[in-house]
Formats: C-alpha cells, structure tokens, sequence
C-alpha cells in the first residue's frame, strides 16, 4: 500500500500548485529549443546549490515509489508555475490525469496485495503442515503450533496478568521482523494485549518455559498484515521464553499492606 502513497502526494502538490494557474484558452507555445538545449548551472552559488539539492532528493524518492514522470515535462511545470506563466493545461486537464493515475496506481496495489495474499496463505499452510509433522509439536483446537524447549516449574500466567517475555520472531522463510534478544532487554505486556496466538500460548506456559510457537494467520495479523514486513496471511513464528508473571509479583506484594491495615486502624 505504502508505495502509492508517497508519489500519490507529491503529484497531487505538484498539480495544485499547477492549478492555481490563470488557465489559457489554448495552449502556450513551446519553450525555444536553445533554452531546451542550454548547458546545465555550475551549482556556484547557494541558491543553485539548494535548488539542485531539493529536486534531486526529490527525484530519488519519486524514481523509488515508481512515479511515471518524464523529467522535461516535469520540469517544464515547474519552471512555469515558479515564473508565474498560465499553465498549459486546463485545470480540468490536470485534474482528469491525477484521477487517472490514481486509479490505475490503486488497481495495480491491490492485484499486487491479492497475489502476495494468495501466496502467502499457500506458503504458511505447507509450513504449518510440515511443521505440525515434527516431533515434539504440539497443535491445539485453534490451530495454534508449540513445541516445549525448555519447561519451567512456576505459574501459568492468567487472561489478565501482565508477563515479562524474552522473544524472537520470524516469517516462515526464517527472516527476523522483531526480537527482543537483539535489542538486550525483556519485553513486559499484558496477555490480553497481543496477538490472539500469543495470548493463548502465554496462558499454557508456566513461568520459565521456552517455547517454538507457528501461529496461523488467523490467530496472528491476519489479512492486513502488520508494518512492511508481515505480509497478509502470513504465518508466524516465535521464539518465547516467560520469564515472570510481574504481576502476581505486585499483588504478593500488596498482600501484607492490605492485612495490616485493620490493626493499623485499631
């Protein structure tokens, strides 16, 4: 979705600035083809410096999102709108090829994110069903995947206790989109603030566990996927280790306050 938005912007400002043009009758004649032709600025000066500066920038980011933008044209609007010429185009010209382009960017978006769709769901359901085949793993009624590595002896976390995790998380191909490892500090969330599959594991998992989670899609982002990364359907999976209940931690601790508070009374 991110790839329209950005040249999206930056034409529809090029085009308003355009429209605020005095619109002629008929088109203007061409520019002379000596000053088409004219040898380029020596970049000596401060404004041709910044001038030079701000298109280029502008440039490389237009080329990225794939915006279909001949340079000359492109610089010919921009000279004429800058020295206050009338436009030459009709203002509902401009506004018929901005349409235009819009919908031709959003069709294109949207194939894309149906194709991407459709393969992501083909891919997560042979991982899940090659991984549910693995020694070891364990699928639940939701369709949730674990593996025990590690099983710990404390308490299993409630639907609304708060846990402090250590956690690694990956695509199904095995690229890394988050990790708390790499970053060197636990996480600490309520259980009922994440992802449906995470929400159910963390309630199995008595404190000091390790677990290999494959979460379906369903129980993950689902078709919208999440940020640029985690595509829709995908499946994920995770590398979870528990390490407390922070929570039970603060109602112990609340505990004896609360019994001495009659006799404080007295």
């Amino acid at each position: 979705m991110k790839t329209y938005l950005l040249p999206l912007a930056l034409v529809s400002a090029v085009a308003l600035q355009a429209c605020d043009q005095k619109a002629p009758n008929t088109p203007a004649e061409k520019p002379a083809a000596a000053a088409e032709t004219a040898a380029p600025p020596a970049l000596s000066t401060t404004e041709q410096r910044l001038s030079y500066g701000i298109a280029f920038g502008l440039g490389q980011r237009m080329k990225a999102d794939g915006v279909p933008l001949d340079a000359t044209s492109f610089s010919l609007g921009l000279s004429d709108a800058l020295e206050g010429k009338d436009s030459r185009m009709t203002q509902e010209e401009i506004a018929a090829e901005m349409q235009a382009y819009q919908e031709k960017a959003n069709a294109e978006n949207a194939a894309a994110q149906a194709a991407l769709a459709e393969a992501n769901e083909a891919a997560s359901a042979a991982y899940l069903a090659a991984n549910a085949a693995e020694e070891g793993v364990v699928t639940t009624e939701s369709g949730l995947q674990y593996k025990v590595v590690t099983e710990g002896t404390g308490p299993k976390p409630g639907p609304d206790d708060t846990v402090e995790v250590h956690y690694r998380g990956t695509l199904t191909d095995g690229t890394e989109f988050d990790s708390s490892y790499s970053r060197g500090e636990t996480v600490t969330f309520g259980v009922g603030q994440v992802i449906p599959g995470w929400t159910e594991a963390l309630q199995l998992m008595p404190v000091g566990s390790k677990w290999e989670l494959a979460i379906p899609s369903d129980l993950a982002y689902g078709a919208g996927g999440a940020g640029q990364v985690i595509g829709p359907n995908a499946a994920l999976v995770f590398e979870v280790e528990l390490i407390a209940i922070p929570s039970d931690d603060e109602a112990a601790e609340a505990e004896p306050e609360a019994a001495a508070e009659p006799a404080a009374a007295e």
